[in-house]
């Protein structure tokens, strides 16, 4: 990246988006775009569709802020159009977001690389819709999807599978993951990461109203409580720590990314659920309340990621 002041640099913040995410993508690049006018920047907010290249084209933009999530944002496409413009952008490159978003595959590697992951598996959605593919509790989950969209648990002495998997209108994919589900604490750790390693900020400990850390716990008002450094013991933090970094690393990725993973303190397990490559980046999400929680403010924090912009990635 260039040494110029970042106030003379015209940055386009990619928002918005294809995914049922859309709606959480519009707050996070809001948030972004407004701490880049107020580092100085010259910003264009750029809702990305189909036309993103064109658009791009046009806005000749020296750096682009990915604040996307979900599917065409996360999963490697968007950044494919960026590498073939020649844009700077932020966040993972095309084979790290195209990995993790994928769990099934994103998993595989992640165990080859000695981090603790799940049980369970892919089935077709219409199979799990007919019968326990493995005995409650269990959790199912989107193959390729995001802030809990497309995500059930299925309790323990369930009478059946739920029966949104079998509808006509399911729009998730036609295979699902199904895994056991783990009680205990909801954990995240967010790792900053460049070209020679990566760092983990903290860990946090998820609180849920409901008990169970859906769609409706991330962003409804109320829904979460937010406790960092998380109440665990210090060798748990080191362990999850660690995890974060290696997986960050494992899969290839660069720039901001935020690791969850479920603790059983009575068992003692620690597992790793997923890595996501573009977290929230609203000031009171997961990964910037760790930020901050470093010493690492909002503003400061945004201009660190568009700072480690580049192409290739």
């Amino acid at each position: 990246m260039s040494e110029r002041p970042l106030a003379d640099r015209r940055i386009a913040v990619l928002l918005g988006g294809l995914s049922p995410e859309r709606e959480v993508s519009l707050v996070s690049g809001e948030a972004c775009a407004s701490a880049l006018e107020r580092l100085g920047a010259k910003v264009a907010r750029i809702d990305a569709g189909r036309d993103l290249a064109e658009v791009l084209t046009a806005a000749r933009p020296e750096i682009a802020f990915n604040a996307l999530h979900g599917a065409w944002g996360e999963d490697g496409c968007v950044q494919g159009v960026l590498e073939t413009l020649d844009i700077p952008y932020t966040h993972s490159g095309v084979l790290a977001s195209a990995l993790a978003m994928d769990k099934a595959k994103a998993k595989a590697v992640l165990a080859a690389a000695g981090v603790t992951v799940p049980g369970g598996g892919l089935f077709d959605r219409h199979v799990a819709a007919r019968e326990h593919v493995m005995a409650p509790p269990y959790v199912v989950k989107p193959n390729a999807q995001g802030s809990s969209v497309g995500v059930f648990l299925v309790f323990e002495g369930a009478n059946r599978p739920p029966e949104e998997l079998g509808r006509d209108d399911w729009a998730f994919g036609e295979e699902v993951m199904i895994e056991p589900y783990i009680a205990g604490h909801e954990l995240a750790v967010a790792v900053l990461g460049e070209a020679g390693g990566a760092r983990a900020l903290a860990v946090t400990d998820i609180v849920a109203a409901s008990g169970f850390y859906d769609y409706e716990a991330k962003y409804g008002e109320g829904g979460s409580k937010h406790v960092v450094p998380a109440p665990i013991s210090p060798e748990i933090t080191a362990v999850a720590m660690r995890m974060a970094e290696r997986a960050h690393i494992a899969l290839g990725c660069r720039g901001l990314t935020r690791s969850d993973f479920r603790y059983d303190e009575v068992k003692g397990d620690l597992v790793l659920l997923e890595v996501n490559t573009q977290p929230g980046m609203t000031p009171t999400s997961l990964a910037p309340e760790q930020a901050a929680h470093t010493g690492l403010d909002f503003d400061r924090l945004v201009l660190w990621i568009v700072e480690d912009a580049s192409c290739p990635r």
